[in-house]
């Protein structure tokens, strides 16, 4: 017995480390990008970084191809390209005007619009819990907004259109999963988002340098990092273990906002992100311990 402990012990562990390493390379994103500026346009950087990240993704292709999907798939597959194409170009105009905390901070709404999202078009239930924690996520939100004591920018707004096409595309590729491999629901999204982000880049295009395509390559490589170690924490630890360490996320960006930006630090970001963060763990802890009691069987259903 003692000896399953110390390994489930060692597996969350194990987890956290990767999802803190997760952390680290999304905020290298959200840096890099925050320091290129705004002489390349969203959309076009945008562009570049999916374009450039698609080098990293020739491993994947040899099982791409022997799990091509069906038509339905594509269809879905291009529905997600487009929701997730505008989030991406969104993020990137709000990435270079608003601080690199309150980027961070209201990311955390993205599971609360899934959670909403996976009622009302899934038909998920909602139970009297998820409301709860839902209520709470939103005065965190207003808490990072304070509308009437802050002036919201327009990076504020596009940041929450930002949460909302991720939540989006997120529901789409739950609706997905177990139909196809990862391999391929990245594949696929890496390559609708570049050809959808071509025409929009193509609008307003400015050359970038040398200097800036190596700071976009770098931004893919954060991301792909980011995303592949995420799976390993998954992969070792439930959720509700993982995710409160997301929240160092948001501490390591209140501090090179500060110390590399110049940024203000403040305080109702900082708490409006906490409570966002906690209802989001409360959900996933809740989520898991009613997973386990299902997966449970009873006394008579142990007996053969």
């Amino acid at each position: 017995m003692n000896k399953i402990l110390v390994q489930h012990k060692s597996q969350n562990l194990t987890g956290v480390f990767w999802m803190v390493v997760t952390g680290i390379c999304f905020l290298g994103v959200t840096a890099l990008v925050k320091f290129m500026g705004t002489r390349i346009p969203a959309a076009e950087a945008a562009f570049l970084r999916y374009a450039l990240g698609l080098v990293l993704l020739l491993p994947m292709l040899k099982d791409f191809s022997q799990n091509l999907p069906d038509r339905g798939l594509f269809i879905l597959f291009a529905a997600r390209g487009v929701v997730h194409t505008v989030g991406v170009v969104l993020w990137f105009f709000a990435m270079s005007r608003i601080p690199l905390a309150d980027v961070t901070a209201m990311n955390y709404m993205s599971p609360i619009y899934v959670t909403l999202g996976a009622a009302i078009f899934l038909g998920e239930a909602l139970a009297l819990r998820r409301i709860l924690a839902i209520l709470v996520a939103i005065l965190g939100a207003f808490l990072i907004l304070r509308p009437g004591f802050r002036d919201i920018s327009i990076g504020h707004i596009a940041m929450i259109f930002t949460a909302l096409f991720f939540a989006s595309s997120y529901l789409i590729a739950k609706h997905t999963s177990g139909r196809t491999t990862a391999s391929v629901v990245v594949v696929m999204l890496s390559i609708y988002v570049t050809i959808g982000l071509a025409p929009m880049a193509l609008l307003n295009w400015v050359t970038p340098t040398l200097a800036e395509l190596l700071i976009l390559f770098a931004v893919a490589c954060f991301a792909t990092a980011g995303h592949y170690t995420m799976t390993l924490a998954f992969a070792a630890a439930p959720v509700s273990v993982t995710q409160p360490a997301t929240f160092l996320q948001l501490v390591w960006a209140v501090l090179v906002g500060s110390v590399i930006f110049g940024e203000d630090i403040d305080l109702f970001v900082i708490m409006g992100g906490g409570l966002i963060l906690c209802s989001i763990t409360f959900m996933s802890w809740r989520e898991a311990v009613i997973k386990r009691k299902e997966m449970t069987p009873t006394v008579p259903q142990t007996k053969v």
